[in-house]
């Protein structure tokens, strides 16, 4: 078996909650179809560019809404797994021990990568597998890339206590152009939302306004949106809060919709 693992990461920083890190994983030989589903939905709604979090406006609020419940069509069958990891700014590691900033970037996104998808799971349950993992452009292309990469090709031996059915191979992992990947895209909206509404964004008002921006609006309909999806497969889902098992076995495996606040140590 192949999966095609997809990863972004959003916003550093927030006032409440930062290192925003996103991704999905599927079977690779249900890769095509279900992106050419979405693709077609894309050009139905007249989405001719790039969707992403940064674009949501008020006349496109609507259509939004619409690509990402198809996008959940597919999550609610467990065709697409997505994994969001996030953590409160304040659980900062201690000042002696914190590192620099682009090494704290790649910890924390190796930390997501390692965790989030369940690659710890027994080989009993997932079988031999390997992974594909197709990350969004990364911002650093230096040394410390090159490192991360060759990281995550380790990533079967560092589990290999857990006797997993990992794989990954270097020519599997690879860097994306958001642009040319849909599911990349309906990712880039599930984490933007979670870092707007986690921060409060909702809320913000420009300088001297009484009232909230139309893009500030929009914004809020389409986190609703997300929000609704996610309830029905979590109920009473609380968005500040690690989903946990809900009643699946290997959840970190086997569930659709998984949201984690990260707690360093």
């Amino acid at each position: 078996m192949e999966y095609i693992v997809y990863c972004d990461e959003s916003s550093s920083h927030g006032d409440k909650y930062s290192d925003f890190f996103g991704g999905c994983i599927v079977r690779a030989d249900r890769l095509h179809q279900i992106e050419q589903v979405l693709n077609n939905k894309k050009a139905e709604l007249n989405l001719n560019g790039e969707v992403k979090w940064t674009k949501v406006t008020e006349p496109y609020k609507e259509k939004y809404c619409e690509l990402i419940r198809l996008f959940f069509q597919f999550v609610r069958t467990g065709d697409i797994k997505v994994r969001i990891m996030f953590r409160k700014t304040q659980n900062q590691y201690s000042p002696e021990n914190r590192p620099v900033k682009d090494e704290r970037y790649f910890k924390l996104y190796y930390e997501f990568i390692k965790h989030a998808f369940g690659f710890s799971t027994s080989k009993e349950i997932t079988g031999e597998y390997f992974v594909h993992l197709l990350l969004d452009e990364l911002p650093d292309q230096s040394s410390s890339a090159d490192a991360f990469k060759d990281y995550l090709c380790r990533l079967p031996s560092v589990l290999a206590r857990e006797n997993t059915g990992l794989n990954i191979r270097k020519r599997d992992i690879g860097e994306v152009k958001s642009h040319h990947h849909v599911l990349l895209q309906c990712v880039d909206i599930v984490l933007g939302a979670m870092y707007f509404r986690l921060n409060n964004l909702h809320l913000a008002k420009e300088p001297g306004q009484r009232f909230r921006g139309k893009r500030t609006r929009a914004k809020e309909t389409v986190y609703k949106c997300i929000n609704e999806e996610i309830c029905v497969i979590h109920p009473r889902f609380n968005i500040g809060v690690s989903t946990g098992a809900h009643g699946y076995e290997h959840p970190h495996w086997n569930s659709p919709y998984e949201h984690w606040e990260f707690k360093p140590y």
